[in-house]
């Protein structure tokens, strides 16, 4: 789910236009290909209407057909799997075309609309484990397509560059139901969730949970421009310290549970420790985008969506 709502897009464009898109490394499974010999990755280079997945997302083919991520809704799969096999036996990009335009009268994409994918056999291991490595460390990594069809890390004119961004990450802080259901929730979506709680009981049963031992941001916790921060807490004393260094941090969304009048304590409670209003400002507000949510259920989905919302601005 992570991105999902970023997956509907349209555009009409041709690799040898198109300078640089973003997609996140969840649609971009560049780790299957690391140190697999006879495998290829094949790319959306181009999307013609609408698509079910965005430009730049792509598949990647072992040489036993095995695969990793997704180019359409399953219309296509099967027939990029074959052709990339002959791909990496032959060691020759090649360049696809499915719906509008397609030679292949015999695969239409359901939308009616057209994807150019390119193939790309044997991909350069230097290119993947640079761009793996800035992933680790949270950095976004650049990878160009050259008009060769081949990877590099050097973008030139003609080149397709794609933005691979870090997955999600989401960093869950409170006490009680509301915040083991979220986490939970998150982790199903497929987001890189912890959840850091004081209270024994939501931390039971949940193996990324970590305790709380006093209201103050968990030293090896580093907040990145791809991280969300989601505080549960009816104690503001609880909360403060958390909401300020998230504040001060890159973390594309903070948001805490409370009611309007709740908030406007809380943002009393924030200048009056010195934290200026442009930053309080960045909280998101509503935090329940589901009106009224009455249980933790209703809340969890409203919070989730606003949070996979946001980060398509990231």
């Amino acid at each position: 789910m992570n991105d999902m709502l970023s997956n509907h897009r349209s555009a009409t464009t041709l690799a040898s236009t198109l300078t640089s898109v973003q997609v996140s490394e969840t649609d971009f499974p560049l780790d299957a290909a690391l140190d697999r010999e006879g495998c290829s990755i094949a790319v959306i280079t181009a999307v013609e209407g609408a698509s079910d997945r965005p430009l730049g997302a792509a598949m990647v083919i072992g040489a036993d057909g095995q695969t990793a991520g997704t180019l359409s809704s399953g219309c296509i799969e099967r027939d990029v799997v074959t052709r990339a096999r002959n791909a990496a036996r032959t060691d020759r990009p090649k360049k696809l075309r499915y719906g509008k335009g397609s030679p292949f009268l015999d695969l239409q994409l359901p939308c009616g609309d057209g994807l150019e994918i390119t193939l790309i056999p044997n991909p350069s291991q230097t290119v993947l484990k640079r761009a793996s490595a800035a992933l680790r460390d949270r950095r976004n990594a650049g990878i160009a397509i050259g008009e060769d069809g081949r990877l590099t890390d050097m973008l030139k004119d003609g080149d397709l560059m794609i933005q691979v961004v870090p997955r999600l990450r989401v960093l869950v802080f409170g006490k009680g139901p509301e915040p083991k259901i979220f986490a939970r929730l998150a982790r199903a979506a497929g987001q890189s969730v912890e959840l850091h709680s004081p209270d024994a009981q939501t931390r039971e049963g949940i193996d990324y949970a970590r305790p709380m031992t006093a209201p103050e941001w968990p030293e090896d916790v580093a907040l990145d421009h791809r991280t969300a921060v989601v505080l549960f807490f009816l104690d503001h004393d609880w909360e403060l310290p958390l909401i300020w260094h998230a504040l001060s941090s890159p973390a594309f969304y903070v948001g805490a549970q409370g009611s309007a009048g709740a908030h406007e304590k809380r943002i009393a409670a924030l200048e009056a420790i010195g934290v200026r209003r442009s930053a309080i400002d960045r909280m998101a507000r509503p935090f329940d985008p589901v009106t009224h949510a009455g249980d933790p259920h209703s809340l969890a989905s409203g919070v989730l969506a606003q949070i996979l919302d946001h980060a398509r601005l990231t």
